[in-house]
């Protein structure tokens, strides 16, 4: 093979991450697939979590935040979101990777919470402020990009929303009526296009309204 980058190691990562798990990757899996020694890996990646950082910064380098325009900020708001978890929702490993790395020493992820930060201080809110809502926000759009609901619908998926229906179905009506009520989405019965535009009205009406005060 020719000279090996860091990209083809962390997209073979990446690879493996999605389908088998993170925990099936590892150096001397890596060097095995990519046909070279463990020694060739750590020139780029000198452990696990080096190796998870590079990771990231690879499948969020595929989301490049548009430069600041003329629209409203809510706009530009909401687009950075959507792209962050359509971006996110290619690789099903990504949330266990952010989950495990420090997103500072991410060059990508930077890039989009500084656009971010530069949003919510556009709408008004103070440094101390844009800093939380950020945090928040982008939480959001990992745990929004990772939804049950989008799992693959294979008969095991779908048993076990059974189960958890059937759970919540049957508990007492008349002590949690509203429980039984929702029971088929509470299982993850609801549309994926609910849960996705739904969860980003959700967390932006709530910066909207906050910035609306001032």
């Amino acid at each position: 093979m020719g000279k090996l980058t860091a990209r083809a190691i962390a997209e073979r990562a990446l690879e493996i991450g999605d389908a088998e798990g993170l925990e099936a990757v590892t150096i001397r899996r890596l060097a095995t697939d990519l046909g070279v020694t463990p020694m060739a890996l750590y020139w780029h990646y000198k452990n696990k979590e080096q190796l998870l950082v590079g990771m990231a910064d690879h499948l969020i380098g595929g989301f490049a935040p548009k430069p600041a325009d003329e629209r409203p900020w809510q706009d530009q708001l909401r687009d950075l979101v959507e792209g962050l978890i359509r971006t996110l929702r290619t690789h099903p490993c990504a949330k266990g990777i952010l989950e495990q790395i420090d997103p500072v020493e991410v060059e990508h992820f930077l890039a989009v919470w500084d656009r971010a930060l530069g949003l919510a201080r556009t709408a008004g809110f103070t440094v101390d402020e844009s800093c939380l809502i950020t945090k928040y926000l982008l939480q959001s759009a990992i745990s929004i990009a990772d939804a049950p609901v989008h799992v693959r619908a294979d008969c095991e998926w779908e048993e076990q929303v059974r189960i958890k229906q059937v759970g919540l179905q049957s508990l007492p009506v008349q002590r949690y009526p509203h429980l039984v009520e929702g029971a088929s989405s509470l299982a993850g019965g609801l549309a994926p296009s609910l849960y996705d535009t739904f969860g980003v009205d959700l967390v932006l009406s709530g910066i909207e309204a906050l910035a609306a005060r001032r």
